[in-house]
């Protein structure tokens, strides 16, 4: 499919739902002074952009840039599905070009869903091999978003039996002020102690009396209620 964006977007406001778009609105806390403040939404729910973006093929990078630096959250979110899409299937020099494009319109990587999305994929997936002083950078950043593209990275590295900069970046992020951090880095943890208990207790076992409270009982989600009693009284 010859796509570009003006086409694209004609072809998102066709699926458009008003109420669907009222109940995400909400859901992804666009009121003032939250999170996701004057995010705009069209109502296209994600199967619906996954299959828009399965149309579409391989988009051409700037295509897909301008695509993300949309005020519309639907149209971010499916350009960051074609920049996976065309990671997947890129040679070297490509995947440097989607990664190093990335980074550099994070400010358009702007709600924990677009994160969770797309920094696995392809932040965490380039970085696999190579240094991961970036992701250090982002963890240390002022922006929310930067550092939850950081943890979420390392869910990459997890999946590869690879925990140690998870561990790493989770303790730098560990006095955060924000609660979609907490929740990142719990989910984190919790991951690693899929694929490493002993790591995770190890950094639990250290941290868990001065971790947020959300942090912890994210980490903590899949013990033994005996075991996850003993980490939030602080008795381990």
């Amino acid at each position: 499919m010859n796509v570009n964006v003006q086409k694209i977007r004609n072809r998102l406001r066709k699926l458009a739902d008003k109420n669907k778009a009222k109940v995400l609105r909400g859901f992804f806390k666009t009121g003032p002074g939250h999170y996701g403040e004057g995010d705009v939404f069209l109502g296209v729910a994600v199967p619906v952009l996954r299959k828009v973006a399965k149309e579409c093929g391989t988009t051409p990078l700037p295509e897909a840039i301008g695509l993300l630096r949309s005020a519309i959250h639907e149209e971010r979110l499916l350009a960051l599905l074609l920049l996976m899409h065309a990671y997947t299937n890129a040679n070297d020099s490509l995947k440097k070009k989607i990664y190093t494009a990335y980074l550099k319109n994070s400010c358009y990587i702007n709600n924990w869903d677009l994160v969770d999305l797309s920094a696995p994929n392809i932040v965490g997936s380039y970085l696999r091999d190579k240094s991961k002083k970036p992701l250090y950078t982002l963890a240390k950043s002022r922006n929310l978003w930067e550092k939850r593209i950081a943890i979420l990275a390392t869910f990459h590295f997890i999946k590869k039996n690879d925990v140690s900069d998870a561990l790493q970046i989770s303790e730098i992020l560990l006095n955060d002020d924000h609660d979609l951090i907490h929740k990142a880095v719990g989910w984190m943890l919790r991951e690693v102690g899929k694929r490493d208990l002993h790591a995770e207790e190890k950094f639990l076992r250290q941290h868990c009396k001065k971790m947020p409270r959300t942090m912890l009982r994210y980490a903590i989600e899949r013990f033994p209620e005996v075991k996850r009693q003993r980490y939030l009284n602080g008795s381990v």
